[in-house]
């Protein structure tokens, strides 16, 4: 639908996004190595190990035991660190890099982490209730990244983000509209017929954005008043 460029929300009291900055390297390790160096090799035995697979979680399906590496429950952490290609990858990370930032300068670094990863093991619960039964794993930072967005909207909403609408031609829109735009076109993909295994998890994004913007609004005073307590530190997104 549209890839972020850049905001002009300014950080007002951390002076580097370092969670959001550990986390993009972290996810590009991963993606280079299983990707790359491991010539995807494996690719599919390792996102079965380390993704989310909603019959396991459930207990539909008992995975192999040479497939057996972490707990089941490790998965809903795991899987946010796997993607399946370049776009996915880099559009995750583009969404983490505009927006993440200033969601990191609000709840701090230690709570935007907490927050970061309990929005990806909500969106993952989000999918595994919309299709227990299924055996594909769920991969990638979507879910997590969706509420990052949803926090954004809330905290922020007169904010302008320039993006790439339709990956082609980049625009200035504000935030807000994009933001909804956005979850829209998760919802109408939502409520479309599926026939076969879900190659989207429009429910992980839906979820995680839902989940992310009820905890912002409910927290949105006192983020305010943390946001408002200190000079700015004057760095862009």
């Amino acid at each position: 639908m549209f890839l972020p460029l850049h905001d002009n929300t300014t950080l007002k009291i951390i002076r580097f996004q370092m969670v959001c900055g550990a986390i993009i390297v972290i996810n590009f390790i991963i993606f280079f190595y299983t990707q790359i160096i491991n010539g995807g090799i494996d690719a599919h035995s390792l996102a079965v190990s380390f993704g989310a697979v909603p019959a396991l979680l459930t207990n539909d399906k008992v995975l192999p035991t040479a497939l057996e590496r972490i707990p089941e429950a490790a998965t809903l952490i795991t899987y946010m660190f796997l993607h399946a290609g370049w776009l996915h990858i880099i559009s995750n990370m583009a969404f983490v890099w505009v927006f993440a930032d200033n969601v990191e300068d609000a709840f701090g670094h230690i709570g935007f982490l907490i927050f970061y990863l309990v929005c990806g093991v909500v969106a993952a619960g989000a999918h595994t209730l919309a299709a227990p039964t299924s055996q594909s794993p769920l991969v990638g930072a979507s879910g997590a990244v969706s509420g990052i967005m949803a926090a954004y909207m809330v905290l922020f909403p007169k904010a302008r983000v320039w993006v790439l609408l339709f990956l082609k031609i980049p625009v200035p829109i504000p935030a807000l509209i994009a933001l909804i735009g956005w979850f829209g076109f998760q919802v109408f993909n939502s409520l479309q017929p599926q026939q076969g295994e879900v190659i989207v998890a429009w429910w992980a994004h839906i979820g995680g954005f839902i989940f992310g913007g009820v905890v912002a609004f409910l927290l949105r005073h006192r983020l305010a008043k943390r946001l408002a307590s200190k000079n700015p530190a004057q760095k862009t997104a």
